[in-house]
């Protein structure tokens, strides 16, 4: 019997058919889309079946809707058996926190906050030099981690955003001070998942590490998944610095050299306002999305965010630290 379809962020699970899909003579093939769910969603139940505290990062960004759209699944019809953990640098985009909110309230799930501006008021980080807070959310990160004891932490990381990524396991081994080591990464032969930890150590789960962008925009087309308004084409005061459109906000403001425009927009990533780009597009709907996607030639990452350009290893030297 074919798994029902839990839209995790729109609307209740529907009940499963009793009758088999139909299939032409001789077709027992899965499509590529099943495979990826497949295979997500067994590696999200074995997370809970190895590991005592799971927690899943939940931003309210694209990827981390999936993989929560995807543990509905694999839960169904029972609730999500583990809680959310979001790290807010009090620069992100209001209508992504919104979303975020109202996802979290509509599912009845538990969201811990761990927030950025809290380190930066009793001095435990200090505000950077070019205005970003992405670098910071380290700290707050681990702290979090330690304070709910998890043993295990579910992420929408996938190998294609970037090369530092591309060489971390599905399962990835933190040491006791949260840090990665990209030459001790255990094999992974016949998709088995080796846990094994000490205490203090934890593990960061990626189910969504084979996907690409194309394959989630997808997914998300074919779930009819809601997300943010801010990914789909829309009419926003922007200004061009470093290659990219940024928006116009509290924490992102032109310098006096930097003409403001009104261009029509949306967003590849949801990181913050502070560090991430809008891309030209007149994409308003997920099929259009889709269509997009298909034809770019650049990362999402690469193409809108400019943590990522701090230096050639930036993404990998804030994995050392124990960033996502």
């Amino acid at each position: 019997m074919r798994a029902p379809r839990v839209n995790a962020v729109t609307t209740a699970p529907t009940a499963p058919t009793t009758e088999p899909p139909v299939q032409a003579a001789g077709s027992h093939r899965l499509s590529q889309l099943d495979v990826l769910e497949s295979e997500a969603i067994h590696i999200i139940r074995e997370v809970v079946a190895e590991f005592e505290r799971p927690v899943l990062m939940f931003s309210g960004g694209k990827d981390s809707v999936v993989v929560l759209n995807l543990a509905a699944k694999a839960f169904w019809p029972g609730k999500v058996p583990f809680g959310l953990l979001h790290v807010d640098t009090g620069h992100n985009f209001p209508e992504v926190l919104a979303f975020r909110d109202a996802t979290v309230a509509r599912l009845g799930l538990r969201l811990t906050v761990a927030k950025v501006q809290d380190y930066i008021d009793d001095g435990r980080l200090q505000e950077r030099a070019d205005g970003t807070r992405n670098p910071l959310q380290t700290l707050p990160l681990l702290d979090g981690i330690a304070a709910g004891r998890h043993d295990a932490v579910f992420g929408g990381a996938r190998r294609d955003e970037d090369k530092a990524r591309a060489k971390e396991r599905i399962l990835s081994l933190r040491d006791e001070f949260g840090q990665w080591d990209p030459r001790n990464q255990r094999p992974e032969l016949w998709n088995l998942y080796n846990g094994r930890h000490t205490v203090g150590q934890h593990v960061r789960a990626f189910p969504i590490s084979n996907w690409t962008e194309y394959n989630v925009w997808r997914y998300i087309e074919r779930e009819g998944i809601e997300l943010p308004a801010l990914y789909y084409a829309h009419e926003r005061e922007v200004f061009r610095r470093d290659g990219m459109w940024r928006a116009i906000g509290p924490v992102s403001e032109p310098r006096p050299d930097e003409a403001v425009e009104t261009r029509t927009v949306r967003y590849r990533t949801v990181g913050d306002m502070s560090c991430t780009g809008a891309v030209d597009s007149d994409a308003a709907s997920v099929a259009a999305v889709v269509r997009e996607v298909a034809l770019s030639t650049i990362t999402e990452r690469g193409a809108t965010r400019a943590d990522d350009r701090i230096s050639e290893a930036a993404m990998e030297d804030r994995k050392k630290d124990g960033y996502f």
